[in-house]
């Protein structure tokens, strides 16, 4: 299977990818449809369909249907039906923040962060527990900026904007008093309960792994690479702190780290040198995905 996983793509595997993906899902919840969720589903999907497009942009892995086929089988296994619309939003901002924090346009990438802070501050809104994305952000202008105190400005006033207009928006609207949810405090949320992810463990072990061997290679890898992918572990880094303080038993967070989940191991995977340590780890991923899944139906665990 990691062998016909390993070819290359063409220009209409990411719609077949997707396409089979919404299948699935409306397949698994035809009887759990209503208008909220609809709304908060084309949202997620749209960030969703913007992920798939991600894999060959960020180029750390080969242009085969390997992260793709991964990335489908997280989706399905981690997307409970309908998310909270915080979710989809973050989703969707998460998505459109790295197309342009990854341009390959040095005048684009540097000076969209005026947009970028508008999204973190849209997404702060919608979902005030992923703070940890801002400084994410932080950290990448101070780590590629050469202009590090202008940027950082663009970055807030472009939050500054959005935050001025919803305060004025909601004195408009008669809403005066602050709401105490803006806070993101960790009171009940912490997560302490983990007998449900068990299934999901050797994925986080076989992470762990991934992460250390690209340490241990570190020197062999090219400049480029060791760029983007201790980009793609920052992000990652956010993600899992937003889970770890905030998740509790909404296990739709793990949504937000599918996408780098999914570069990481599936870069792990390629460059195995025994094709049966590859065919292994993909089954091995593949099934506690899908036994997290039937979890979720049946309290396996």
């Amino acid at each position: 299977m990691f062998r016909l996983l390993s070819k290359e793509t063409n220009i209409f595997s990411i719609p077949i990818y997707i396409g089979f993906l919404s299948l699935i899902v409306i397949l698994f919840n035809v009887f759990n449809i209503n208008t909220l969720n609809m709304i908060s589903a084309v949202i997620t999907f749209a960030g969703i369909a913007i992920g798939y497009t991600l894999f060959n942009k960020i180029a750390l892995t080969r242009r085969s249907h390997l992260p793709l086929f991964l990335y489908t089988v997280f989706i399905f296994s981690l997307y409970p039906g309908s998310v909270d619309i915080g979710i989809a939003v973050a989703l969707l901002s998460n998505s459109i923040l790295l197309i342009m924090l990854t341009s390959n346009h040095d005048r684009l990438s540097k000076d969209s962060y005026l947009l970028v802070g508008s999204l973190l501050a849209i997404n702060y809104l919608f979902l005030p527990t992923t703070w940890a994305l801002t400084l994410f952000v932080l950290f990448h202008i101070i780590g590629t900026s050469d202009r590090i105190g202008l940027n950082v400005f663009r970055l807030f006033f472009g939050i500054g904007i959005i935050f001025m207009g919803y305060f004025c928006l909601m004195y408009y609207l008669g809403y005066t008093s602050f709401d105490e949810r803006y806070l993101p405090t960790t009171t009940n949320r912490l997560m302490t309960e983990y007998q449900s992810l068990t299934s999901l463990f050797p994925i986080a072990i076989l992470t762990l792994y991934a992460i250390a061997d690209h340490f241990i290679h570190f020197n062999r890898k090219s400049p480029s690479s060791k760029f983007k992918y201790t980009f793609l572990l920052t992000f990652l880094i956010a993600q899992v702190l937003s889970i770890f303080l905030y998740m509790g038993e909404n296990y739709e967070y793990l949504l937000l780290a599918t996408l780098p989940l999914t570069i990481i191991l599936s870069r792990y995977l390629r460059f195995l040198k025994k094709f049966w340590k590859q065919e292994i780890g993909l089954w091995l991923i593949t099934i506690c995905l899908l036994l997290f899944k039937l979890n979720s139906y049946f309290n396996i665990f």
